[in-house]
């Protein structure tokens, strides 16, 4: 069995679909994408809602969830720094964790050909 890794991505909602497409272009399949709200550095911002201040203490993110065997993950790390960066602060993190299983829970398969594509039996 390889070793898998899974790579949590968490940034700006805006840059999803170019991560996606980064993400499409170096052989990464599969993702799941949760909508998260978050705070770092910034502790939030204040607005102004009905002449009353307000503090927004969570920001909206959004954190991808990849786990790969094949695709190397300094080259995922790589293309998800890119696709994020704006500069600026909020441009989020990226967590790396070394995965000891997985199961495939339709065929009971399990460790990495558990997450590798194969088309569908009909």
């Amino acid at each position: 069995m390889r070793p898998m890794t899974k790579i949590d991505i968490i940034t700006r909602p805006e840059k999803l679909e170019e991560l996606k497409e980064a993400m499409n272009q170096i052989g990464v399949t599969g993702m799941t994408v949760t909508q998260v709200y978050g705070c770092g550095l910034t502790k939030g911002h204040k607005e102004v809602y009905r002449g009353q201040e307000y503090n927004i203490n969570l920001v909206p993110k959004v954190k991808i969830e990849i786990v790969v065997c094949e695709v190397p993950v300094e080259k995922v790390l790589e293309a998800a720094k890119k696709a994020c960066y704006t500069g600026k602060i909020g441009d989020g993190k990226i967590f790396v964790y070394p995965i000891a299983n997985a199961v495939r829970i339709r065929t009971g398969e399990e460790g990495d050909v558990a997450i590798m594509d194969r088309p569908v039996d009909k």
